[in-house]
């Protein structure tokens, strides 16, 4: 093949610029390299970038070649664009999630490729109005309007937590492959039963036979009409598992056609989708190898805003990030894009299941035909191209389009329309799918009470998969987490604000303040900022400052989400999935994620590490008193020792009972019922659990708004001493200190974050620094330094 990554050259309509291009990337990433653009995430520049997305741009280089016929093949064509070869059209694309093959003659030196991007904004526009009727979009999610026109990722025109700027270029390859033998897409498909697994791949290639391997196991078969199909029986095979439920092995799968081979790395599992009508509506979860298992994990978004600042290893880091919260699944939600080919290989090594959106979110869609035949194309050639890998779990129609038929004026006034319009677009959707895999798990929408039902999924939680957002969007208590019962929850959510170590990324200290231009420019929900403070000043003392802010914004991040998926997990198998919204986040910017742009993880991410553990116990409240309940999501029954204490806020522990619960792996028990009269009104409860032998786990729980406690001035102590490449921190107190939290001067991760210490309870922290070299300087916080006016305490 011949390669055409590398260096191009770059220029506007109207002649004003002429830079480098980097290819594969996009093309605000290189005007910024080119100084034509400042850098759009910091500060508010990215209100000085918008002009890009309204003008037409064209990359072009020379290369020689051997001569004659090749194929031109392109991934990630984004989006509405032009490929001119010496001067010929041989290409007129406009959707960037689909791969493109296209037979050209080359000639042996100085030839000349051109690829003209059109501009989005004008594009778009132009396809609104030729509609037969007005497709309205989500202004709130759109500030540069009409995204539902172009199938590229939808959040390049902005999200309530993305910038809004439109991005073109070429995301994935670009180059020339010899025409002759080849091998096209393969599609896998498994059957299981006692001790053997029959394999059958449908494979496209060229050529009179074909062969494929598997497992030291090889089948031979004809082509016929450039197709075949082969089956191999695999006895006592060794299975995949998702993370935490066993090993994730995988296999080679190595096709043969002439003189041409193919691999696809492939994990042998049964992964079925467990839904059907019950008593309480309709479940949902899902079976790995016939074992239910409870999905723990968080939404996932593109890593950057920008293509071209994305790379494997920043993307492994945050997939690992994941796995080392105790998360075994990811949704790849439908308003970004379907991730290249080494994504799905990381998430198949990790052992991250994938819930996989079609690239649907939010607005309304065409049903014309000419966008129905380009959305065929695009799900026939997505699922054969990802659907060998074990990871996937599911393949969704879209995000929320359901409920945005209730969304828009127009809509409301005309249903049937709309609700006939969505209904081809998703009945498209499923028919490429089960077409090019049949055996598929497929859900209509998320969220959705089942196929064919067009009900309420936000707030009706009997069937199906969930999406709770009235915590957030509409202020209501933490408390409101317990007052449904969710069959799967796939979206809920609750913002902070990005670390200090990232806001210094994109803000002076002057605009330290949340009501600042600049924090407010990063700030993408209406209302984001107001919400957090009201929030505050509901559970906690205010803080002193704009550090300390930051740091209570994530405190009651993590509290929110804990308190949902704390109790969700408690219903089990009521409720068999928890995904939060959200993992990552795609630039700076106050946000749902766990983890900040860049990887690091904020205090939400080392409370989900414990509150996503193999074993739980979890304080539920009640008119009765606090209830102890345990949840086990290993594949055998535990036996636990199990402890409680209430504690005062001088630090003195009262025993309040011990217990030795015998806990199945397919459903949660109640160990205890604390009487209501069991704390007094200066107590918080703390409890501890572990197997026998094994390190204690522990939590607290205190069942008043931490404003009403009188919590104690705390002297916070901690030494520091290398080991390896990292340090271990032991840092103590003199008095009770709640969500203790460390940062550092430089990028690193820290063992734990956000806990609670108790006098003569020291605790050890390791960090670990990206970059071995000197230590770090170590700023201390916990609640109350942060909302008394005590100075952070010590650094050193």
């Amino acid at each position: 093949m011949l390669d055409l990554a590398g260096v191009w050259t770059l220029s506007d309509e109207s002649g004003a610029h002429s830079i480098p291009f980097a290819v594969p990337g996009d093309g605000i990433t290189a005007l910024v390299k080119a100084g034509v653009i400042p850098d759009p995430y910091w500060g508010r520049n990215e209100y000085d970038c918008r002009w890009v997305c309204e003008r037409d741009w064209v990359a072009t280089r020379t290369f020689d070649h051997e001569g004659g016929a090749a194929d031109l093949v392109i991934g990630g064509l984004d989006t509405v664009a032009e490929v001119r070869l010496n001067g010929q059209l041989v290409l007129d694309a406009a959707n960037a999630h689909r791969r493109w093959r296209v037979p050209v003659t080359l000639l042996v030196v100085d030839n000349v490729i051109e690829i003209t991007f059109r501009s989005s904004v004008r594009e778009a526009a132009k396809r609104q109005a030729a509609m037969p009727f007005r497709i309205p979009y989500q202004e709130v999610n759109g500030p540069i309007p009409n995204a539902n026109m172009l199938r590229k990722q939808q959040c390049d025109f902005g999200w309530d937590w993305n910038v809004a700027l439109g991005q073109f270029g070429i995301s994935g390859g670009i180059g020339f492959e010899p025409t002759g033998a080849r091998i096209g897409d393969v599609i896998v498909s498994q059957r299981h039963s006692s001790g053997i697994v029959e394999v059958t791949i449908r494979v496209h290639a060229e050529g009179e036979n074909i062969s494929a391997s598997l497992c030291g196991v090889t089948e031979t078969s004809k082509l016929v009409s450039g197709e075949a199909e082969l089956t191999l029986t695999i006895h006592d095979p060794k299975l995949w598992w998702p993370a935490g439920q066993g090993a994730q092995v995988l296999h080679d799968l190595t096709i043969t056609a002439k003189d041409a081979t193919a691999t696809r790395r492939i994990g042998l599992r049964a992964l079925e989708l467990d839904s059907a009508p019950d008593a309480a509506g309709r479940s949902f979860g899902f079976r790995v190898n016939g074992r239910a298992v409870f999905a723990k994990g968080a939404n996932w978004i593109p890593a950057d805003a920008l293509n071209g600042h994305i790379t494997p290893g920043a993307v492994r880091d945050l997939l690992e990030s994941a796995t080392l919260a105790n998360m075994n699944m990811i949704r790849v939600w439908g308003g970004g894009r379907y991730e290249p080919d080494w994504f799905y290989d990381l998430c198949d090594e990790l052992g991250l299941m994938v819930w996989q959106d079609f690239m649907f979110a939010c607005h309304l869609y065409p049903s014309t035909p000419a966008f129905l035949v380009d959305v065929d194309a695009e799900v026939r050639d997505v699922v054969a191209r990802i659907n060998h890998h074990a990871c996937l779990a599911l393949w969704c129609g879209d995000n929320e389009l359901i409920g945005a038929l209730t969304w828009f004026p127009e809509s409301r006034a005309d249903r049937d329309r709309y609700l006939v319009n969505y209904d081809r677009l998703n009945r498209t959707v499923e028919t490429a799918l089960l077409q090019t895999q049949p055996h598929s798990n497929w859900w209509p929408s998320s969220p959705s009470p089942g196929p064919l039902a067009f009900g309420d999924a936000w707030h009706d939680d009997s069937s199906g998969d969930m999406h709770f957002w009235s915590v957030w969007h509409e202020g209501r208590d933490f408390d409101h987490y317990r007052d449904v019962s969710p069959r799967f929850c796939s979206e809920f959510g609750f913002q902070s604000y990005p670390s200090m170590s990232v806001i210094r990324k994109f803000a002076d200290p002057k605009d330290w303040n949340i009501a600042s231009p600049v924090m407010e420019s990063h700030q993408k929900n209406a209302g984001g900022n107001a919400r957090i403070a009201e929030t505050m000043f509901r559970y906690f003392r205010f803080p002193v400052d704009f550090e300390n802010f930051v740091y209570l914004s994530q405190v009651q991040q993590g509290l929110a989400i804990k308190t949902a998926v704390t109790h969700w997990r408690s219903l089990k198998p009521h409720c068999m999935g928890t995904l939060y919204w959200q993992l990552n986040d795609t630039w700076p910017v106050c946000s749902w994620s766990s983890l900040d742009h860049g990887g690091n993880w904020k205090l939400l991410h080392h409370m989900a590490r414990e509150f996503y553990a193999p074993l739980l116990v979890t304080a539920v409240p009640g008119s009765g008193g606090i209830t102890l309940r345990a949840v086990n999501d290993t594949s055998a029954p535990v036996t636990l020792e199990v402890e409680a204490y209430a504690v005062s806020m001088s630090g003195a522990f009262r025993p309040l009972g011990s217990w030795t619960p015998t806990v199945p792996d397919d459903r949660a028990v109640d160990i205890v019922q604390l009487a209501p009269d069991a704390l007094q009104v200066d107590e918080i409860l703390s409890f501890t659990w572990r197997l026998p032998g094994q390190p204690h786990q522990g939590d607290i729980f205190a069942p008043r708004p931490w404003k009403a406690y009188d919590l104690p001035a705390t002297a916070l102590t901690h030494t520091i001493k290398p080991v390896g490449e990292g340090y271990v921190i032991t840092v103590a107190t003199d008095h009770p200190a709640f969500f203790v939290a460390l940062e550092a001067d430089q990028p690193g991760r820290f063992s734990q974050n956000a806990f609670a210490l108790f006098p003569s309870y020291p605790a050890t922290v390791t960090f670990t620094p990206h970059t071995p070299g000197t230590a770090p300087r170590l700023t201390l916080r916990d609640l109350r330094s942060a909302t008394y006016g005590s100075p952070p305490g010590p650094k050193g």
